[in-house]
């Protein structure tokens, strides 16, 4: 490119000079002539081979001066040109040597901005790409540490119960067998998780749409987890309304009205309630589960949907994706679940939008 670069300035300064030249030669002969007339009118005295010799003499050293100024273009130009074709270069192969860099996994790397808008324009995508690149690296390695931390510990307690039952300290009742039952299915259910979040993000998903009475659904899911809020004593509070029709997965918004909603369980103290809360808005349909649990603070808002987090990593059960997941699952159908809260100790509200296609309301629930 270099090479072809510089060629294109070259042929662009030889036409210049070309051009130069020849109408040089041709308009300064005329312009001599035509001022040799005038002046012929003035010099009548002088002998026709004085001025043929006059008119010779000036002619020469016209284009003698053309060709020098000819020549010194040339030269200038050309430097010139070969100065231009640098300076454009020398950006496009810094671009080059970062592009490399980044296909070599060097990902902080970037390119400088040059001056030149259009080379700016290059660069600033090419730093956007190394951005986009080296977050995905950050993400992929802060997961394997992540399953790797999360691992840790089943794993470690089923080896401890397998070399208790080796050794005789501990005997195998149903006491102890049922405790490494419980480790195993918290592998299993981790695996099962991580299966699910993966397709999620990466948008593998299948998805069965239909259309669903949403009102119908949140109390299909309600009235499957009630036992265990009856349990724990708490109060859910399911309010009912007409039917809202939308197009959707129902078994995938059932899974994140199930995350929700135990959710909300799990950090809603004995004597606590939670609300459940349908209402249309615009083009979207919103299912609120309010609760009147510990609450979040700012940060905790911020981080409550990262892979692993968990406001009280004490609390049993739970591998710390279930939010991640339920998130995923909603975008995929165009919607979103979002959080707020007024602080510590004063609950917190998750809420569940999905898009109310249209034409909705003109189909039969299934």
């Amino acid at each position: 490119m270099r090479a072809r670069l510089l060629l294109s300035h070259l042929a662009v300064v030889a036409v210049g000079m070309a051009i130069l030249l020849v109408a040089g030669s041709r308009l300064g002969s005329i312009f001599v002539d035509a001022h040799l007339r005038s002046m012929g009118h003035m010099m009548e005295g002088m002998a026709a081979t004085g001025m043929s010799q006059l008119e010779e003499g000036i002619t020469t050293a016209f284009n003698r001066a053309l060709l020098w100024a000819t020549i010194i273009s040339a030269v200038a130009a050309a430097a010139f040109a070969t100065f231009s074709a640098l300076r454009l270069l020398r950006p496009l192969e810094e671009v080059r040597r970062v592009a490399r860099r980044l296909a070599d996994g060097s990902y902080h790397e970037r390119a400088p901005i040059p001056r030149d808008e259009e080379l700016a324009a290059l660069a600033t995508d090419v730093n956007a790409l190394a951005e986009a690149l080296e977050e995905t690296e950050q993400r992929r390695s802060r997961l394997v540490s992540e399953v790797a931390h999360e691992l840790r510990t089943p794993v470690a307690t089923l080896k401890g119960y397998m070399e208790g039952l080796l050794d005789g300290v501990f005997q195998p009742d149903p006491e102890t067998l049922a405790a490494a039952v419980r480790e195993a299915g918290r592998l299993e259910r981790l695996a099962s998780d991580l299966s699910s979040l993966s397709r999620a993000e990466e948008g593998q998903v299948e998805l069965h749409l239909e259309t669903v009475d949403l009102n119908h659904l949140v109390h299909d899911v309600t009235d499957r987890l009630r036992p265990q809020f009856d349990d724990q004593d708490v109060d859910l509070d399911v309010e009912s309304r007409p039917p809202l029709l939308v197009v959707i997965d129902r078994d995938r918004i059932a899974q994140v009205l199930t995350n929700l909603v135990g959710n909300a369980l799990s950090y809603t103290p004995s004597g606590g309630a939670v609300r459940v809360r349908l209402t249309p808005h615009v083009d979207t349909a919103r299912v609120e589960v309010s609760d009147t649990g510990r609450g979040l603070t700012a940060e905790q808002l911020g981080l409550v949907f990262d892979r692993f987090y968990r406001v009280d990593r004490s609390a049993a059960g739970g591998t710390g994706i279930g939010l991640t997941i339920a998130r995923s699952l909603a975008r995929l159908h165009g919607g979103d679940v979002t959080a707020s809260s007024p602080g510590i100790g004063h609950g917190s509200t998750f809420m569940l939008t999905v898009p109310i296609e249209r034409g909705a309301s003109r189909s039969r629930p299934r």
